[in-house]
């Protein structure tokens, strides 16, 4: 058996995909292209394949992950010509590496995520950003798993905003089985606290990379 790590990217109108249509495509597109994958024992046996992180529906991504694992041994080169084949339109196959030995899951080595969010063009986040993250704590209202509103102090897990061209910040935040934060719940506190008058409808969000720990992708 070999484990690989295959590298995509989801743009366009693939935006619109949910996580689970992914993972379908992926799951058929694997057999159809007769790449063979290992399975789970047990009762209920299932194919090993599994994503770095799953990604909101409505979001472009620039390099996602997917960790597979086979019954038989192929180049690497093999993968990702055969997936490139079946993928369709929006959904571009990057890269295919082996998976290092050291790792056992990538989901479970997730630490951060970097996502540009791009605001239109009118709107010059210079003038608040330095404000908004200079609060003592930056307060985001969630549902928890009771499905119930709470609070919660997200400025921690804020690890780094970058801004460029006034309108598109870079948000390095964590995320991982640890610690996890969803840039909608910066988006809507900036907005908040800002007071610009913006539509979430008007904001563009891309994963562009998702950092693990003991490998760089």
């Amino acid at each position: 058996m070999s484990k690989y790590i295959v590298i995509f990217s989801k743009e366009g109108y693939a935006k619109y995909t949910s996580h689970l249509d992914i993972n379908r495509l992926f799951r058929r597109s694997i057999r159809k292209q007769g790449i063979k994958l290992a399975y789970s024992q047990g009762f209920n046996p299932h194919p090993k394949m599994s994503f770095g992180q799953p990604l909101s529906l409505g979001y472009e991504a620039k390099r996602e992950v997917l960790e597979i694992e086979t019954q038989e041994n192929y180049q690497c080169w093999y993968i990702k010509d055969k997936l490139s084949d079946a993928m369709p339109q929006g959904i571009e196959i990057i890269d295919c590496i082996f998976c290092p030995d050291n790792i056992k899951s990538l989901a479970a080595n997730a630490e951060y995520a970097i996502y540009e969010v791009k605001f239109p063009e009118i709107v010059n986040l210079n003038d608040y950003l330095n404000d908004y993250l200079g609060q003592n704590r930056i307060i985001a209202a969630k549902k928890n798993k009771k499905k119930e509103i709470v609070e919660i102090d997200i400025k921690e897990k804020i690890r780094e905003i970058v801004l460029y061209n006034n309108n598109i910040m870079s948000l390095k935040l964590d995320c991982g089985s640890l610690s996890n934060l969803s840039p909608e719940l910066v988006i809507s506190t900036f907005i908040k606290f800002s007071g610009l008058k913006i539509d979430r409808s008007d904001i563009e969000v891309c994963r562009t990379k998702i950092g693990f720990k003991g490998i760089d992708i």
